[in-house]
């Protein structure tokens, strides 16, 4: 997973109040932290774990910065793993913070002061001081990617107290869960960003502090970072028994449908695999067989967002919904999961998927309160239950075909010698892809828009070029996903808000610019309470999913790994996330 610098984890959130007053080791949403002060190690890490071996990665398309908290360039798989954050997210627990960087943390009414540790060093051995995590802050906001602006919209400051010791103030009203977000801040070198241009991509190793540092770096080809035997934190209780290997390396593909071939041939070690085809018949071979290789499904209790074909609401063609819809009811998703997933997976019904959040049944009375205001700018039926059209399996949806003719022609179109038009200009629109197995997910939701008159064009790109046209919001449709917390808080602004949908290299790839889902998303963000966040986010999954903004997929709960027989993990996984950094090596391991 590429990283941005936004620690948008594979984590879930809970929701209340953390204490406020007084030092505190952790920060907590939902109830009080699971590890004391004086906590040893997380229980889903092998404290005693061994050090060692050479864990070979993939990574596809390339890399051209080893900056990733620019809007430009491509940044190199792995380079969190070189810089520390002030407090550590642990995967046994709904949403807590430990200190990493930070030694204690105070909260005030509208501020927070973080103690930093005095022995924290940069690879260098130079102090980590209040003045690098202020520049840190102020780098990421006024000249980082413009997400970070969102993300850290309700900071309005951070200030050096003395050498060791940030003050961080927050707006009136903040979201519970500032705090904690602020505690996800990473730590870069003042010093060593104020002789270099940092809105610049570079290949220059940053000088960082984490548990690994670059060691070679071919562009185009491979990353390999080696693990720091001096990293000032490696004993900290929130790193015991994790970053075990001596090195890690990204082995560069050009794309995903050579990357099954080069695992099964040895040329890296672990796959998480994405595609149901892959894990039911793409493994295959000697080594499967001989038991070298080890497929195991790992259970998770992850809430799952939204994965879909997404609408670019700024092509006219998009703007009106029953468009939209008509689109929507011409992919068959029961023939999908039967003719190409093995019956994987699951339909997703909601933004919110696989959680309390989703919004279920007609809406309650809370939510109507929330919606009213907003009535004007919401679909008429946003009340009622939401209801994803079903098909008998056959692949030829005909009843949702002629329910999306009707749509269409009550929004304009007429059926031309097979050609759907309106004022003389046919409906036609393009799909970015950048997954060449998705090709086959895709052809057959094309041939059902033509039954309709409907061209969509597939067009499939490398990932730079992907990316790149993706920042600047460059496209009809694109398949993408939304995932999501069991918090949700200021990532929302991102996702849906007016001002990001103008905001090129943020993720509003719908270009929803809608007052009511912009105060709906705020009313997601300043719930005070775990019932009011649930009520919050209901209705604002009504708003999205009436609104007919995507087209939804589909969800898995568990995780798919693939490995070589050289790796392992602790007995106890995490719930909340597929922590790899705390997996092993054999001692004679090396490639497979």
């Amino acid at each position: 997973m590429k990283w941005t610098g936004l620690v948008f984890v594979l984590v879930v959130l809970a929701m209340a109040a953390p204490a406020w007053g007084g030092s505190v080791h952790a920060l907590a949403l939902g109830s009080a932290p699971k590890y004391g002060p004086d906590f040893s190690h997380f229980d889903y890490v092998r404290p005693d774990a061994p050090k060692g071996g050479h864990l070979r990665l993939a990574s596809v398309g390339g890399f051209d910065s080893l900056n990733p908290w620019i809007l430009r360039g491509q940044a190199a798989d792995g380079v969190e793993l070189t810089v520390d954050t002030l407090m550590v997210q642990s995967l046994d627990e709904p949403f807590t913070v430990y200190g990493l960087v930070a030694r204690s943390v105070e909260l005030e009414d509208e501020a927070m002061v973080v103690h930093l540790r005095p022995e924290a060093r940069f690879h260098d051995g130079s102090p980590i001081t209040a003045a690098d995590v202020v520049f840190t802050f102020e780098a990421l906001t006024q000249r980082g990617s413009p997400v970070y602006q969102q993300y850290y919209a309700e900071v309005t400051g951070a200030k050096a107290v003395d050498a060791h010791t940030v003050r961080f103030t927050f707006a009136a009203g903040h979201s519970p869960e500032l705090p904690l977000i602020v505690g996800q801040l990473p730590v870069l070198s003042q010093r060593w960003w104020q002789e270099r241009d940092f809105t610049a991509p570079t290949l220059e190793p940053p000088l960082t502090s984490g548990p690994y540092r670059v060691e070679s770096v071919q562009p185009g080809q491979r990353i390999t970072y080696v693990r720091d035997p001096n990293y000032w934190a490696r004993d900290l209780p929130v790193n015991r028994g994790r970053h075990n290997f001596d090195r890690i390396t990204y082995e560069t593909y050009r794309d995903t449908s050579v990357t099954l071939e080069a695992f099964l041939a040895g040329q890296y070690h672990f796959r998480l695999e994405t595609t149901a085809k892959n894990w039911h018949i793409g493994y295959r071979g000697p080594a499967v067989e001989s038991g070298r290789i080890r497929r195991e499904r790992i259970a998770h209790h992850l809430p799952q967002g939204m994965q879909c074909f997404a609408f670019n609401l700024r092509r006219p063609i998009f703007a009106d919904p029953r468009v939209r819809h008509a689109l929507a009811l011409a992919f068959d998703f029961s023939w999908s999961n039967t003719a190409l997933f093995y019956g994987e997976y699951t339909r997703t019904s909601s933004f919110f998927a696989n959680s309390e959040l989703a919004a279920e049944g007609p809406a309650s009375p809370e939510e109507r309160a929330l919606l009213d205001p907003w009535r004007e700018h919401l679909p008429a039926s946003v009340d009622l239950p939401f209801v994803l059209p079903k098909t008998d399996g056959s692949g030829f949806p005909r009843e949702n075909l002629r329910r999306a003719l009707t749509l269409l022609t009550e929004a304009g179109y007429r059926l031309e010698n097979g050609v759907m038009t309106r004022n003389g200009q046919p409906l036609s629109f393009e799909l970015l892809l950048v997954q060449p197995e998705f090709e086959r997910v895709v052809l057959p939701y094309q041939r059902n828009l033509a039954k309709l008159g409907v061209r969509m064009q597939v067009r499939l790109m490398d990932v730079a070029q992907y990316i790149g046209r993706l920042r600047n919001f460059d496209y009809d449709m694109i398949v993408t996903s939304f995932p999501q917390s069991l918090s949700p808080g200021n990532e929302q602004r991102s996702f849906w808000s007016s001002t990001a949908a103008k905001t090129p290299g943020s993720r509003n790839y719908c270009g929803i610019a809608n007052p009511a889902i912009d105060a709906l998303v705020e009313a997601v963000i300043r719930a005070p309470s775990r019932t009011e966040l649930i009520t919050a986010c209901r209705a604002l999954d009504r708003a999205l999913l009436h609104g007919w903004y995507v087209v939804p997929q589909w969800h898995a709960t568990s995780f798919r790994v693939a490995y070589w027989d050289v790796l392992h993990h602790p007995e106890h996984t995490p719930p909340y996330g597929l922590d790899l950094q705390s997996w092993w090596m054999e001692p004679e391991g090396g490639r497979p």
